[in-house]
């Protein structure tokens, strides 16, 4: 015991430098010396820390994989509506509320089209599901017989009287009432990116080194840049594409022109597939009417196609977001997989992200090795 009265308290020692270290000016004293990383316990340490965040980001990615993908969204969103923000807030127009009225006007635009193409909207689906065995028959008729073949008319008819229509209307009601609450999930958290967004910009670039921070807002800025316009510039082109499909189905005859424009410009949003699915449900419901509205409609879809495709597309996204046919298939690909209809809609900016920084970054670093 007598040995020990001798060694002096290693924390106490600590308090009195800690004390002599904080200053008015920074409160919490100066930067320490680096870390030895040559040291066996700093490896040790290091790697063990890195085990241990590996294992927690992978369970938690697999815990909150559905509130990380409504993150996502929301930050997708508030990039895409950042570049009219901006603007407004160039305009010597207070930054809150230049957000305020970019939100208030895109709610007044979702309102708007809800009260005009609800009642419709209804109107038809109901005249649809009532009129869906008659709406075979027709088409079967135009089939040459392959409705009776197949026995559409019975089956559809046997559907609409099965017992469990019930739950799956209830299943469908509660999907619903998830979709709603993540629409409201989703504009809450685009508010507060749009809002915050300056800081977070700020903030992100903080975590790059002091010396290479000029280059990395340059690169990071012409990302959000490709973003923002490729969201802007694809809402721009699904309007056109409904309101295209809207005149073609009603100068045609074709029956529910509300609800298959709306549903073909929705469509229209997914690349690659999504124009392909809205086209194939027009032609069906226009072969209801006859033969040569059918084909007149499979003509249109495949002419708009080519149009949006080669005229509006670079016209409107192309000249920033520049992604070729090959990455842009690719792309789709594997975001759909990963992330459905979420991960297709991100897929081309993002393609077009990793590709400015391959020329940018990777590939003049790999030309001067």
């Amino acid at each position: 015991m007598a040995a020990f009265r001798y060694l002096r308290d290693p924390v106490a020692d600590a308090d009195s430098e800690a004390a002599q270290l904080s200053e008015p000016a920074k409160p919490l004293g100066p930067l320490g010396a680096p870390f030895d990383r040559r040291s066996p316990f700093f490896v040790g340490i290091a790697l063990a820390a890195g085990m241990a965040v590996t294992a927690g980001c992978v369970w938690l990615l697999y815990v909150t994989s559905g509130t990380l993908v409504l993150i996502g969204v929301s930050l997708f969103l508030a990039v895409g509506l950042e570049p009219v923000v901006g603007w407004l807030a160039g305009k010597r127009l207070p930054r809150p509320l230049a957000v305020a009225s970019v939100l208030v006007l895109a709610l007044a635009v979702v309102a708007g089209l809800l009260a005009a193409l609800i009642p419709p909207l209804v109107e038809q689906a109901t005249t649809f599901a009532d009129k869906a065995p008659q709406l075979l028959q027709q088409l079967g008729a135009h089939t040459g017989g392959l409705g009776e073949r197949f026995q559409l008319r019975q089956r559809a008819e046997a559907a609409l009287r099965n017992p469990e229509l019930l739950t799956g209307l209830i299943g469908g009601g509660k999907a619903l009432l998830g979709t709603l609450a993540d629409t409201v999930i989703v504009f809450v958290l685009t508010a507060y990116f749009l809002a915050n967004f300056p800081r977070l910009r700020t903030t992100a670039y903080r975590f790059v080194p002091h010396s290479r921070r000029p280059r990395a807002i340059l690169i990071g800025d012409e990302i959000l840049a490709k973003v923002g316009w490729y969201v802007l510039g694809n809402l721009a082109v699904s309007l056109i594409a409904s309101v295209t499909a809207f005149v073609w189905l009603l100068a045609f005859g074709v029956p529910y022109p509300v609800l298959l424009a709306l549903l073909f410009g929705v469509l229209d949003l997914i690349p690659v597939a999504g124009s392909t699915v809205g086209s194939a449900v027009l032609a069906l419901m226009a072969l209801t009417v006859s033969v040569p509205a059918c084909l007149a409609t499979v003509g249109f879809a495949v002419a708009y196609r080519v149009v949006e495709d080669y005229v509006l597309v670079p016209k409107i996204i192309g000249r920033v977001v520049r992604v070729p046919a090959l990455v842009t298939v690719v792309a789709v690909l594997l975001g759909g997989v990963l992330l459905g209809v979420v991960g297709a809609l991100v897929a081309i900016p993002l393609a077009a992200a990793v590709l400015l920084l391959l020329r940018e970054v990777t590939f003049p670093r790999l030309d001067r090795a």
